[in-house]
């Protein structure tokens, strides 16, 4: 079964999108692109960038043509926004609203999974496996560590390629960091960000996960367990790798809510500046070179560990502060 999950998103590579890419010309990008999930910002962003070729951050290769509407009326920051954003959506940028998720994929090529609600995701990429689209999946993945490794499993399963990521992996500020030479092997990095809180999901994930993205962006994979403090105001995790070094992520709900990094190499340490500007430029770039090629930016095991982090950050809290192993969460 790992050789087929290997070998089958190599093969898409060769294979045009199901229902055949526009073809490329001056006014239409080769690749038509549905939205799902119009309760973010993200999607009215997202399509001002890449449908606005006058705009100074415009990215070229991807139009956005078509829109499901979904939403969650039980989550304010969706059920206040979803009808507002829809109407500009359909009316400034003439996208098509259309009933459902299957009418989506028939008009489009690729699909931006945008629902602001993670709790969706695993039911709204099914049909997106199913006509076999290639599918960013927008931050959270999902609602739980379990629904996480579901939709890795359909995507593999069908063939189907997808990343999840959030933008500030790919700011500038955190990849001048990642790449800098200078810093020699990096031995440790402490991130902060805003960590905001959502009932209905999991702590971290629903704010928390930008830091936690930053960490894995600098240190990589490889994290072997956790520990959690945590008040009203902030959380600090302070996580082991395999190789013995120490990440460490402070979510803040108070004061300021901003983003940055510290990062400790052999050779020098380096703090950035806080990030300043829209941070979606990168990603939006990354984006268009997946649906071009198949190819992640991304492994899903970085992904799921990502995961497995913050739901064992849930356990420490919950067990006041002790370590706890990822390999823990190996049966959840």
């Amino acid at each position: 079964m790992r050789n087929l999950i290997v070998i089958l998103p190599v093969l898409m590579l060769v294979l045009p999108c199901a229902g055949g890419p526009a073809e490329q010309s001056a006014d239409r990008p080769a690749i038509r692109v549905g939205l799902i999930g119009l309760d973010t910002s993200h999607a009215i962003e997202f399509t001002r960038v890449l449908n606005d070729t006058s705009a100074k951050d415009h990215v070229p290769g991807l139009r956005v043509v078509a829109a499901f509407k979904g939403g969650s009326p039980d989550i304010e920051a969706s059920a206040s926004r979803v009808d507002k954003y829809t109407a500009t959506l359909q009316d400034k940028w003439k996208l098509e609203i259309v009933p459902d998720i299957p009418t989506l994929c028939s008009r489009v090529d690729a699909v931006l999974l945008l629902s602001v609600d993670g709790r969706k995701h695993l039911e709204q990429v099914k049909p997106v496996f199913a006509a076999r689209k290639r599918v960013f999946i927008d931050k959270p993945l999902a609602g739980s560590l379990s629904d996480a490794r579901e939709i890795a499993r359909l995507g593999a399963a069908a063939g189907v390629p997808w990343f999840s990521a959030s933008s500030l992996r790919f700011h500038p500020s955190i990849q001048s960091l990642k790449q800098d030479a200078s810093l020699g092997a990096i031995i440790g990095c402490d991130i902060y960000s805003p960590a905001s809180l959502e009932p209905h999901h999991p702590d971290l994930f629903w704010y928390g996960i930008h830091g936690v993205e930053m960490l894995f962006t600098i240190m990589g994979p490889g994290c072997e367990s956790v520990a959690r403090t945590t008040t009203t105001a902030s959380d600090v995790v302070v996580a082991r790798w395999r190789d013995g070094r120490l990440g460490v992520y402070r979510g803040m709900r108070e004061g300021d809510h901003g983003y940055g990094a510290t990062v400790f190499g052999a050779k020098r340490t380096r703090t950035n500046d806080p990030i300043q500007g829209s941070p979606y430029g990168g990603l939006l770039v990354e984006i268009v070179k997946f649906f071009q090629t198949g190819v992640s930016p991304i492994s899903t095991e970085e992904t799921l560990e990502i995961f497995a982090f913050m739901q064992a950050a849930d356990v420490s809290k919950e067990r006041e502060g002790r370590v706890v192993p990822l390999s823990e969460l190996a049966g959840r």
